[in-house]
């Protein structure tokens, strides 16, 4: 399935039905009172986080959704039926923006979480409704209110606990291989990872991470070159940023800071997430340089020097990423749920 973490839409909630004008024409009274019924309130757009999606590949080609109108009022006194609401189910973690001004109107983080995107219009009412003691035969009635309508942005951001940086051909994929169960396009050339990855890491029994694996990152990355500035959207969620740095490159150090003034320029945030350093490839560094590289220090963050072909220092690595998630937890707890809980965010411009 294609991969698409963005798209534009337009939603329009259906328009209340119109007001019925009826009188009783019932046999031996010739002038019966006014009983004409309301209309029906149109339907809602409303949008379902869902966790079995990982796309909006839908929206991507399908850009208008309309709800139905509610149907109009009837005699007897008979309010016609409302307009069935209409769901557009989208992948946990997408953000929903305000296309006229990138306003965020929700952040959908839990599964089954929704928001009403485009309340329905209420229906008008029938002349029953305007009967008074001076006006027993009215034939006044409402037209219904219309729906509320907008564009609006779907921003997908993968929901993981681990973010994986690196620069081409660092040893990403090859590691989320090795310690969960996702199994990415793996070779021996830059720009093998073309999507985000999401692997589960198993700790032990009833103990377990998700990690996210990005296309890699070059310098210049912000000024449109290369693949992962695309993606870097996807580790603004995540409670730890794990370094990978080939230890086979010339400048180690060098290698280092291109991906954090990388991250710098897309976000400054992202630099403040706990890190854990990892130099990948030991297996193929002559004894000599890889004495030279455990002496360098490239930051206050914890590091591990690994060969995930050989499998060497994986365990350790997984329990540090284990340890650094329960101290992000602690730091900085998420929201209560109430808190979390997407709001209704009228549309300014729909008719009252």
């Amino acid at each position: 399935m294609k991969f698409v973490d963005f798209a534009e839409i337009h939603v329009k909630a259906g328009d209340g039905g119109v007001g019925c004008v009826s009188f009783r024409r019932e046999k031996f009274i010739p002038k019966g009172g006014p009983d004409g019924g309301n209309g029906g309130q149109g339907g809602n757009v409303i949008i379902q986080a869902n966790k079995q999606l990982n796309t909006l590949l839908d929206y991507k080609y399908t850009k208008n959704y309309k709800a139905p109108r509610g149907e109009h009022g009837l005699g007897s006194n008979k309010t016609g039926k409302s307009g069935k609401d209409v769901l557009l189910k989208v992948p946990v973690g997408t953000l929903i923006r305000n296309a006229m001004n990138s306003e965020i109107v929700a952040d959908l983080t839990h599964d089954g979480e929704e928001i009403f995107i485009a309340k329905g219009g209420r229906g008008g009412k029938g002349n029953a409704a305007f009967a008074t003691s001076t006006n027993q035969a009215p034939r006044e009635h409402e037209l219904g209110k219309a729906g509320e309508e907008r564009s609006i942005q779907l921003e997908l951001k993968l929901l993981a606990d681990i973010g994986l940086v690196g620069l081409p051909n660092s040893g990403k994929s090859t590691l989320i291989s090795v310690i969960s169960a996702a199994k990415p396009k793996i070779a021996d050339y830059p720009f093998t990872t073309l999507v985000p990855n999401l692997g589960i890491v198993r700790v032990d029994r009833g103990r377990s991470f998700v990690v996210a694996d990005i296309p890699g990152l070059i310098e210049g990355a912000q000024r449109g070159k290369g693949l992962g500035v695309q993606f870097l959207r996807h580790i603004e969620r995540t409670k730890v940023l794990v370094f990978l740095i080939d230890g086979t490159a010339a400048d180690i150090r060098a290698d280092y800071q291109v991906l954090l003034n990388e991250l710098k320029l897309f976000n400054k945030d992202l630099t403040e997430k706990p890190q854990i350093i990892v130099v990948t490839k030991i297996d193929i560094i002559d004894e000599v340089k890889l004495k030279t590289i455990k002496r360098l220090r490239l930051a206050n963050a914890p590091s591990h020097f690994i060969s995930a072909v050989a499998r060497n220092g994986i365990t350790k690595l997984v329990g540090e990423m284990w340890k650094s998630i329960g101290r992000a937890v602690t730091m900085k707890p998420d929201p209560p749920a109430h808190h979390r809980r997407a709001a209704l965010v009228a549309n300014p411009s729909a008719k009252e």
